[in-house]
């Protein structure tokens, strides 16, 4: 489709683009010269688009490594989670909305001072499982709850080391960041489509039993298990009497 440059509507719906001449007049219509002009038009409608999403990817990783340091240098443990440390684990996802991290309940207040001295905008949360932050346009999840469960220090000695963005930081393994995922669904909160790459790509490192034994009786988590069978990404679960 192209675009008239005047009004970036789609073509047909009004008089096409004029772009003039090094003479200061316009091309012939039909010739090579008015195509060019045209296509160096669409392209500059098409760069400066702001209906499209802007890709947070960078951003968001430059925070997340900013708030590891701080972390790091508290002295308190913590450990990435969400669409991080799904990257870390090398998903392939584009990073859009914020940054997660797993802190344990008594370490909330310490956490908090720490990232309000280190200049980082506290943010008031509705919910009581997590305290939020802002730091270079970004958001900063902190959660000390997963899944109405608190975080412990035995989830977080399970987290991994690995590098997000050349920063080595702990990660929760591939089992648990599912876990704490499928632990959200709720009626108000069904979207399968940030799950479904993780499923995919780290099938071979995931306990399914694990989570079929945690999550299996809640409908919506079942239905997802029912997905990924249909899709052929994890083998049926024998049906017992």
């Amino acid at each position: 489709m192209t675009y008239d440059a005047a009004a970036a509507k789609p073509a047909g719906t009004g008089p096409p683009a004029r772009v003039a001449g090094p003479d200061g007049s316009a091309p012939a219509p039909g010739t090579d010269a008015q195509a060019a002009a045209e296509v160096e038009v669409d392209a500059e409608t098409l760069s400066t688009d702001d209906t499209l999403p802007r890709d947070h990817t960078q951003s968001i990783l430059e925070t997340t490594k900013q708030v590891a340091a701080l972390l790091k240098a508290s002295e308190h443990r913590f450990a990435l989670t969400g669409s991080v440390a799904a990257y870390a684990h090398g998903v392939q996802v584009r990073l859009q909305h914020d940054t997660d991290f797993c802190i344990r309940p008594e370490d909330v207040g310490d956490i908090a001072d720490a990232c309000a001295k280190a200049g980082l905008e506290m943010v008031d949360a509705p919910e009581d499982w997590l305290i939020k932050a802002r730091a270079g346009g970004e958001e900063i999840d902190l959660i000390h709850e997963l899944a109405q469960r608190p975080v412990t220090t035995e989830l977080l000695d399970r987290a991994e080391m690995l590098s997000v963005d050349s920063v080595w930081m702990p990660v929760l393994p591939p089992t648990q960041l599912l876990s704490g995922l499928l632990g959200s669904l709720s009626e108000h909160h069904c979207d399968f489509s940030g799950l479904l790459p993780i499923a995919r790509t780290l099938r071979e490192r995931i306990d399914w039993d694990q989570l079929r034994e945690q999550h299996g009786q809640a409908p919506l988590p079942d239905a997802f298990f029912y997905l990924l069978e249909r899709l052929n990404v994890i083998d049926r679960r024998e049906a017992t009497s």
